[in-house]
């Protein structure tokens, strides 16, 4: 048995020698052989070194170098073809995600869970990421076509299966969270607190996370096209409501809402308001779907590996 745990790293220079002080902590209270496999994503600072000097103390670290920032979901994702744990453990490099909860997460999948998720009973955010986040977790719920739990990142644990399926997969926009819920096997949902950001600053960019946040919407779920239709419909409705309307009042040669009738004034505003609320909507839902399309059929890598370093145990 080998448990595997998957930590992308991405300029975290301050955090790299805590960050595996606790991993090996939380690891070494299991009880069962284990291997760290760090993925270094195109880092700027000295957070390759400090990988290296921990590796050189401790022969259960692999480091997977990728041949440049290829971002979040692709450091995990080549993280997840790497490790060759029975199960493993994905968390973030941040130290937001306690590693002190691992051995609850192994308990779970050593008592027949094949999927165990570790779901943020609280987490600690400020300015506008407060609002942002609780606001997409509603959307995704309403718009998911298949349930996703909510408040969890990837924060959790996969068996060899649902990694072997999950790796099987080759979408390149990707959003784990929805993938581990997507392949099912059993399940199990473990609470815990999430921290504050133990140094430096977030490195997900409010771009980044929009970017993520729409991947997680149109990667499961077609409601989004279902509600520019409607939205088209309701849009059209009340233009042709409106266009009798003025209609109406042109012929009665009076104004509406004290404004004169002008020549020209109802057909131009009516067809305005149709054309432009019928089409403007679904355009856009369908420029981010064809997007999508247009990445998966270029058929590229979803990142590049320049070295894997693993010792000879």
């Amino acid at each position: 048995m080998l448990i595997s745990v998957v930590v992308p790293i991405y300029n975290e220079s301050d955090l790299v020698t805590r960050l595996h002080e606790e991993l090996r902590a939380a690891l070494d209270s299991v009880a069962v052989p284990w291997e760290i496999v760090y993925v270094n994503d195109g880092s700027s600072d000295d957070s390759l070194e400090r990988l290296r000097k921990a590796q050189g103390t401790d022969a259960r670290v692999a480091i997977v170098e990728l041949s440049r920032n290829w971002g979040h979901q692709a450091a995990l994702s080549a993280g997840l073809g790497v490790a060759r744990g029975d199960a493993v453990v994905l968390i973030d490099g941040d130290l937001q995600d306690p590693p002190a909860v691992i051995p609850e997460l192994v308990a779970a999948w050593r008592d027949g869970a094949e999927v165990v998720i570790a779901e943020r009973r609280s987490r600690i955010e400020t300015g506008l990421r407060s609002l942002l986040f609780p606001a997409f977790y509603r959307a995704l719920g309403f718009l998911s076509d298949f349930p996703i739990p909510l408040n969890a990142g990837i924060f959790g644990l996969l068996d060899r299966r649902a990694v072997d399926a999950i790796n099987a997969l080759q979408e390149t926009n990707r959003y784990l969270p929805g993938l581990r819920a997507w392949v099912g096997f059993p399940t199990r949902v473990v609470l815990y607190d999430r921290r504050e950001r133990a140094a430096g600053r977030p490195k997900q960019t409010f771009w980044r996370l929009l970017r993520y946040a729409l991947d997680a919407i149109f990667s499961f779920s077609y409601k989004p096209l279902r509600l520019s239709l409607f939205a088209g419909l309701l849009v059209a409705f009340f233009s042709l409501v409106y266009g009798v309307v003025l209609i109406v009042c042109r012929l009665l040669g009076t104004g509406l809402f004290g404004i004169p009738v002008v020549v020209g004034y109802t057909s131009t505003i009516v067809a305005i308001l149709f054309l432009g609320g019928a089409q403007l909507i679904s355009v856009g839902i369908l420029g981010e779907y064809l997007g999508r399309v247009y990445d998966e059929v270029k058929r590229r890598p979803l990142y590049v590996i320049r070295r894997v370093q693993r010792p000879e145990p």
